[in-house]
């Protein structure tokens, strides 16, 4: 069967950016443990020098912030989701680019940390792996993180229920070969290993499910790419919302899995 047909990859720079308060409002937090371990393993801490790829409103920003990422580097092409980060997160420590990663000039071995949260499908992988590591210093951490809405342990019953709503192109995040671009671990590692650039790759997973009113299934629906995409959004949206109330009463539950990927600089 072939791959379906992909959003391309500059779509996503301005995918997002309508409803910033909405986006941030609706996508579900990472886990705390997500930033325990960057914490723990990588030691961010107080003064870590920091660079986030497609910071979005902030889902990551926030608690990059709290572990004392300063200065951090935030990287939004959408203006208007870069104005909302400087507006939700004021103060000294950050630093918001309204760029492109491929256009942004990072200081080469200048910082502690990368990471991009959920937006790193959007890049063209060996390139950007390949700048990443040259911003980096020597013992500096390199951090790809996804929450993935699927998880094939459980059935996703509204997922099955609203696939002919959502048909068309598909964001890169769907991945190939029918595993999500985040949750292809295999493919992942080697293309951090492919750099030459790194001396140890690590990942870690949780599983946990996320439970949705038909007003918070709508509001997180209308932040998915391939829904803005649709020239009937509106309508899809309302189809949604039909079927959460009427199929799924007591609630909607998505099925997730949060994966932590991080890379060593050599």
């Amino acid at each position: 069967m072939p791959e379906p047909l992909q959003l391309d990859r500059a779509f996503g720079r301005q995918a997002f950016g309508a409803d910033p308060a909405n986006y941030h409002a609706a996508r579900p937090p990472y886990p705390g443990w997500v930033f325990e371990t960057l914490r723990d393993v990588c030691g961010v801490r107080a003064g870590s020098h920091v660079f986030e790829i497609g910071a979005g409103a902030g889902k990551a920003t926030g608690p990059l912030l709290a572990l004392g990422a300063d200065p951090l580097v935030a990287i939004e092409p959408d203006a208007r989701l870069a104005d909302f980060l400087r507006a939700a997160f004021p103060g000294s420590a950050l630093d918001v680019t309204t760029q492109t990663f491929e256009d942004v000039e990072l200081e080469a071995g200048a910082f502690d940390l990368g990471l991009s949260a959920t937006a790193f499908h959007w890049l063209d992988e060996g390139p950007a792996l390949a700048k990443i590591a040259r911003s980096l210093r020597a013992g500096g951490w390199w951090a790809a993180l996804w929450n993935n809405f699927g998880d094939d342990a459980y059935p996703d019953l509204f997922h099955l229920a609203t696939q002919g709503v959502l048909a068309g192109p598909a964001s890169p995040g769907e991945g190939q070969r029918g595993i999500p671009f985040g949750l292809d671990a295999a493919a992942r590692i080697a293309a951090i290993d492919a750099t030459g650039a790194f001396e140890r790759v690590l990942y870690y997973t949780s599983h946990w499910p996320l439970v949705l009113t038909a007003d918070q299934t709508v509001a997180l629906y209308a932040t998915y790419s391939n829904v803005t995409a649709l020239p009937n959004a509106a309508d899809a949206l309302a189809e949604l919302r039909r079927i959460a109330e009427t199929e799924f009463p007591g609630g909607v539950t998505r099925n997730m899995t949060t994966i932590l990927y991080l890379a060593r600089r050599a």
